[in-house]
């Protein structure tokens, strides 16, 4: 466990280390978020801080190449990951700078899947009554499918100071807190990728915040977002979808189907914010891309929350989803519901809070 937390450590203080300079580059070659309409920030506001998390990872793993237990995660699946990630950035940066249409981005998102193909990151079977073995097609093609719904729903998310990189480093918390018990207390090598992934991201979410907090000096961008979405999808194909689930039911881990659910609870927030926009923008008539303020932290807002309140309501609504689950495959199931229950009131609580105390002052 010491060396994945000196890793999300080394991801942390690089990323804030680094994030500064980033901004200074980014406003001197224009990639600045100017103020629109539907936005939520009142001046413009440099971009490119998804550069920053790449800078930061990259010299983490030069840094942590080395470590007697995190080195053996650097394998071809790794080096896939982060040559996909590469990729992912540079894409970003493009369009945080001369902002490329949808269909752009999202061929590019495609390539960046493919990229993990190559690499042999990819759904090789899903769970169900029994286990079942995907053809290579289908395999492939719901290894795309994914990276492209994980990249747009954190993209989607990202729409306060400070919200997309919380949200992400509390699902990737539950991702690491899955994989590392995995790897580590069961030995189940697949797992060590994931974990060491999911600690990075971590790391270079919790660096990054302290620039990305309202009010923000620099925003990750769509360099970011896109960054950080393909990852977790990447380390969510690699745990979820390679890992014999019947293994894991053998070594009494929870049930069988826990491994397809995973992905899912950790990510329900930025995944039902995207579904419903899309729905929504498709009942109007409008490109599912089309922008607009009806997403989750609209509404929060739109009810007297501030933006801090409203970011911090989001990630307590994600971890009440993500953190049971995880729980559930070690814990008995009673223990799991209890950690719902408390997480739950404590959102709740946070919620209600700012009501009640507008309500006093207004009476």
């Amino acid at each position: 466990m010491r060396e994945y937390l000196v890793t999300l450590l080394i991801a942390a203080a690089l990323c804030y280390l680094i994030t500064p300079l980033v901004r200074k580059y980014a406003i001197k070659f224009g990639a600045v978020a100017q103020v629109r309409t539907r936005d939520a920030h009142t001046t413009p506001t440099a971009r490119w801080g998804g550069v920053a998390m790449w800078l930061a990872m990259t010299f983490t793993f030069l840094i942590v190449n080395h470590f007697s237990l995190v080195g053996k995660s650097f394998g071809r699946e790794a080096q896939g990951i982060f040559l996909a990630a590469t990729f992912i950035v540079l894409l970003g940066m493009a369009d945080d700078r001369y902002e490329l249409d949808s269909l752009t981005k999202l061929a590019g998102q495609a390539l960046a899947a493919g990229i993990l193909l190559l690499y042999g990151v990819q759904v090789l079977w899903i769970p169900a009554s029994e286990v079942i073995t995907l053809p290579a097609s289908i395999g492939q093609f719901l290894t795309v499918l994914i990276v492209l719904v994980t990249i747009n729903a954190v993209n989607f998310i990202d729409g306060l100071d400070g919200l997309a990189a919380g949200i992400v480093a509390v699902s990737a918390a539950a991702f690491f807190a899955f994989s590392y018990l995995l790897a580590v207390v069961y030995g189940f090598s697949r797992a060590g990728a994931p974990s060491l992934m999911t600690a990075v991201i971590i790391g270079v979410c919790i660096g990054f915040l302290p620039h990305n907090w309202h009010p923000a000096r620099i925003f990750m961008g769509d360099s970011g977002s896109m960054l950080l979405g393909l990852v977790l999808a990447a380390s969510a194909i690699t745990l979820t979808g390679q890992i014999d689930p019947n293994a894991i039911s053998e070594a009494k881990l929870g049930p069988t189907l826990l491994p397809l659910f995973l992905p899912f609870a950790v990510l329900a927030i930025p995944l039902s914010d995207l579904v419903l926009a899309v729905i929504r923008r498709i009942a109007k008539g409008k490109s599912p891309f089309s922008p607009d303020k009806e997403h989750l932290h609209h509404r929060l807002m739109s009810a007297g929350k501030t933006q801090q309140r409203t970011a911090v309501i989001m990630y307590l609504a994600t971890a009440t989803i993500a953190f049971p689950v995880t729980v559930a495959a070690f814990q008995p199931i009673w223990v799991a519901a209890l950690s719902a229950v408390v997480l739950l009131a404590i959102t709740i609580s946070v919620y209600r809070f700012k009501l009640e105390k507008v309500a006093k002052i207004n009476g």
